[in-house]
């Protein structure tokens, strides 16, 4: 049984072996379509606007859902949001978004609170500007993926486009599950609203 299996963030149905994949939002900013490096489309949501509790669907190519992402409370601002797998309905990730002013952080658990990995915003003084000037809200993001060691694992970097196009990159996340971290960052943009 590989690592991914007995860690306890397998999603049946779905697999993202690969080290790069592009993110493409539409321009209504609340779907999402995830390709592989080769083009494939691997993962697509669309979110649903002004929900008092956050939740919502990720689909494989043929459109079948494979997970979801569900707020555990009510109009979260620092909180915890849970990715379910669909076919067995037990929560295979935990997404922490730990409360800061003009910084983007968020930790990635096991559903028994271990912790996998951190997601941050490299520039908090960017971030502050993007915040506070609605001009600037075009400026691409840009995260660093850490193991819970603080290694450097992969990134989330934004792309100069006209709708949102960014790209996640994995580089050895040794035992740490692959699809999980995938999934994690896809989710992370959209509840960031990015």
């Amino acid at each position: 049984m590989s690592d991914e299996l007995r860690g306890g963030e397998a999603i049946l149905g779905l697999e993202l072996g690969d080290d790069e994949y592009t993110v493409k939002q539409s321009l209504l900013r609340n779907k999402y379509r995830v390709y592989d490096s080769e083009g494939n489309l691997v993962l697509q949501t669309r979110q649903k606007l002004l929900k008092m509790k956050e939740e919502f669907p990720f689909s494989d190519a043929d459109g079948d859902t494979v997970f979801r992402v569900k707020a555990k409370n009510l109009l979260d601002v620092a909180g915890d949001y849970a990715l379910v797998d669909e076919r067995t309905d037990e929560t295979v990730l935990v997404l922490t978004k730990n409360f800061t002013f003009f910084h983007h952080k968020w930790t990635l658990k096991r559903p028994d609170g271990e912790v996998l990995a951190t997601v941050e915003s490299r520039s908090a003084v960017l971030e502050a500007l993007r915040s506070l000037v609605d001009v600037l809200s075009f400026l691409p993001h840009k995260y660093d993926i850490r193991s819970s060691d603080g290694r450097q694992v992969g990134e989330i970097a934004g792309r100069f486009s006209l709708r949102d196009v960014y790209d996640i990159r994995i580089d050895d996340p040794g035992a740490l599950p692959r699809t999980a971290l995938v999934a994690g960052a896809v989710a992370i943009d959209a509840l960031e609203g990015n």
